[in-house]
């Protein structure tokens, strides 16, 4: 992450503003596409901050008027390609030995920082690792649009998720004035995610960590950072230390799927109920564990996995079962790759 030439600090006339969960009118088009800075809701945005963070109104102002409007991102939002995805088209984009292989290559060339983190927060180095390789390959794609410019395309000429990204926009420009990101230049996902693990600016705000303790939390750059704030979100989220993840499961009659509700985003059963259901795993979980059995589209016909908690922790940072089962089924290659290994 580069520094701005412009000082972005509290107080300059140059600094950039910040954020809240800022509801966007219901119509947006009041003033031409792009104009965001004499919108009416560039102007609330900018009083806003102002006055819940105290972030000058020049500063904000200036980043609006800066700001690009990108219709190809309204676009790319309205027709997601991963909604049109079977795992079996899923998998082999994410999960191959190549991506693998680069894991473990990561890993061994920060090793020490692996490790460290895998002590203080318990989560396995290769799951670290399996998030970075999904996210960016390692650093090898982190995006090509300016975050300003997505977030404030999203925020103000999106009106079916304005209010989520409004907010999104205010903790970006917070960042930019407290952590001298640069607002101007840094690129990321088209819908505003930030460095190798595609931290939102909320996230950004709330897990990014400073591992080398040089005061700074750069995503882009430091692997210290990076490796510790994938780490601290999972590990924030709920991930539980030296727990399952999820495992292959069989079902005794295929029609039993009719009379389950298969999960998404949490566990539905106890172990002893999905199991009463006619599901089977070779390593049965203790009877009250609360599990959730996923079903997918595979390459050969119905797949199935009983999931655990730490499955569900994945979740939460991409919402789609398909996201958590590539980082899961990646780590674990990448496990494999790693010797010796770092963690279980």
């Amino acid at each position: 992450m580069t520094i701005p030439k412009l000082e972005w600090a509290r107080g300059a006339a140059l600094a950039l503003p910040l954020v809240l969960s800022l509801a966007a009118p219901a119509t947006l088009a009041d003033t031409p596409h792009g104009d965001y800075a004499h919108s009416a809701a560039g102007r609330k945005l900018i009083d806003r901050l102002h006055r819940d963070k105290g972030i000058p109104k020049a500063t904000t102002r200036k980043l609006l008027e800066n700001a690009k409007y990108k219709p190809e991102i309204v676009a790319k939002m309205r027709k997601p390609a991963e909604k049109t995805l079977t795992w079996a088209d899923y998998r082999p984009i994410f999960v191959q030995p190549k991506r693998a292989r680069q894991g473990a290559a990561y890993i061994n060339a920060h090793r020490e920082l692996f490790a460290k983190a895998q002590a203080k927060y318990g989560v396995p180095a290769y799951m670290i690792a399996a998030i970075l390789g999904v996210e960016t390959r390692y650093g090898r794609y982190i995006g090509k649009d300016r975050v300003l410019d997505a977030l404030s395309t999203l925020a103000f000429d999106y009106p079916e998720r304005s209010t989520f990204f409004t907010k999104e926009l205010g903790e970006f420009i917070t960042l930019c004035v407290d952590e001298k990101l640069d607002c101007t230049h840094d690129v990321g996902s088209y819908a505003g995610a930030m460095g190798l693990g595609q931290f939102m600016p909320s996230s950004y705000a709330a897990y990014a960590v400073d591992g080398n303790g040089d005061g700074k939390r750069d995503l882009w750059h430091e692997p210290a950072d990076i490796i510790d704030s994938v780490a601290n979100y999972l590990a924030k989220n709920g991930w539980q230390r030296g727990e399952p993840i999820a495992q292959p499961a069989e079902l005794q009659n295929p029609k039993v799927i009719n009379k389950i509700d298969t999960s998404t985003r949490k566990p539905r059963y106890s172990w002893a109920e999905l199991k009463a259901k006619g599901v089977q795993v070779s390593d049965s979980p203790t009877s009250d564990t609360r599990v959730g059995l996923l079903a997918f589209t595979g390459p050969h016909g119905p797949e199935y996995w009983v999931a655990e908690h730490n499955f569900f922790v994945i979740t939460t940072y991409n919402t789609s079962p398909l996201y958590a089962m590539a980082v899961y089924q990646l780590g674990r290659e990448i496990k494999a790759f790693t010797h010796p290994a770092v963690g279980s």
